[in-house]
């Protein structure tokens, strides 16, 4: 595809996912525009199959908000008034997959192909980690028993790194799901290297932890805040799942 070609397709599906997203309250304005920066740096730098996958996921997380809205806005455990997402939620899940998309550009130039897998599947990796959190956290919620990651006791639902066998199952079926959609949307199918599409859904789960503890331990104390703690977990994985396709 041409690189001018893949920069109008980027902004036309960026934009169009930013006003429906908007016109349907799951995103506030300034996280449809923020929303689109993303969208757009992701095409651009990427792909517009990457853009896809993003596109896919980030409607999965918004329905997912959906899911039983109304229990959770009698217990004051929803984002915003209708569940929609400003740009620090945007941005939070957003901004990894940003500077994986600019770390394969500017690799694919200077280097070819040659890391072209590994970085590919840190993308991949990093929403699998935000499909699972989010996931985790808009299922999860339904599950009343709660025990908090770092030392097991029981919490209230919405704790920070609170996780429940609800949430868990929810955060690894939305890893296996976006990382095996991902990869065949991506690479077209298995193929020689079909082994590390396990890489993204073992490391989508694992960055869900991730978060938990952060949750738990650094969130919890105010040291970091919740949107700097799912980037954080992303960027974790993603690292982690590159290495292993760079040195496994």
């Amino acid at each position: 595809m041409e690189f001018i070609t893949q920069m109008v397709l980027s902004g036309i599906l960026s934009a169009a996912l930013s006003v429906i997203a908007y016109k349907f309250r799951m995103l506030t304005f300034s996280g449809a525009i923020a929303s689109f920066f993303v969208g757009y740096t992701v095409g651009v730098f990427g792909s517009v199959y990457w853009l896809i996958l993003l596109v896919a996921f980030t409607f999965v997380g918004l329905a997912a908000t959906k899911v039983d809205f109304g229990e959770k806005r009698r217990n004051n455990l929803q984002e915003g008034d209708y569940g929609e997402r400003t740009h620090r939620n945007v941005l939070g899940a957003g901004l990894p997959a940003c500077l994986v998309a600019v770390l394969y550009g500017v690799l694919h130039v200077f280097f070819g192909k040659d890391y072209d897998l590994a970085v590919t599947v840190a993308f991949i990796t990093v929403l699998s980690v935000a499909a699972a959190d989010t996931v985790a956290s808009e299922i999860g919620i339904r599950d009343k028993r709660v025990w908090l990651i770092t030392t097991f006791e029981r919490v209230k639902r919405g704790t920070n790194g609170g996780v429940s066998v609800l949430g868990t199952l929810s955060s690894l079926a939305a890893a296996a799901f976006t990382g095996a959609v991902g990869w065949l949307l991506i690479f077209g199918g298995l193929g020689a290297d079909g082994i590390y599409i396990l890489v993204p859904i073992t490391m989508g789960v694992a960055g869900s932890l991730i978060d938990s503890v952060l949750g738990a331990t650094l969130e919890r104390r105010g040291v970091i805040s919740k949107y700097l703690n799912n980037a954080a977990s992303a960027l974790i994985a993603a690292a982690a799942g590159m290495a292993i396709v760079l040195f496994v």
